[in-house]
């Protein structure tokens, strides 16, 4: 069994092309002995953003502090602490912060032997796509 606090976690800066102001902390993986599920905390500080992107995996996604949006397709959805989130394989999707405060999320998804991030590019939510 692991027992830690997420803070023990260290808060890494997205890597993906197009993710602005966007950090995570890979709580739990296959590292640790966890052979189906990933979990994750993202702080999408404030201006903040991932690209438009998808997987070939669902996500389950909870909110925890402040208040953000998330895009599937054309659609905005706003969201705060308690919504919760599935997005299907294959969805476009995109977190955005438009507010002052961080807006921090745990997201689980399925342990990848390599990871499977297609970022779409010269595609952002908010300028229509």
């Amino acid at each position: 069994m692991i027992v830690r606090h997420y803070t023990e976690v260290a808060a890494l800066p997205v890597a993906m092309e197009g993710a602005e102001n966007v950090l995570i902390r890979n709580l739990i993986t296959a590292k640790d002995g966890a052979p189906n599920f990933a979990m994750r905390i993202f702080d999408v500080l404030p201006g903040g953003h991932t690209p438009l992107h998808q997987h070939d995996y669902e996500h389950e996604i909870l909110i925890l502090d402040g208040e953000g949006e998330v895009t599937e397709g054309k659609r905005i959805f706003t969201v705060s602490p308690g919504s919760v989130i599935f997005i299907r394989p294959g969805t476009p999707h995109q977190f955005r912060n438009p507010g002052e405060q961080s807006f921090r999320f745990v997201c689980l998804i399925p342990n990848q032997p390599t990871p499977d991030v297609r970022a779409l590019p010269g595609k952002d939510a908010s300028s229509g796509g």
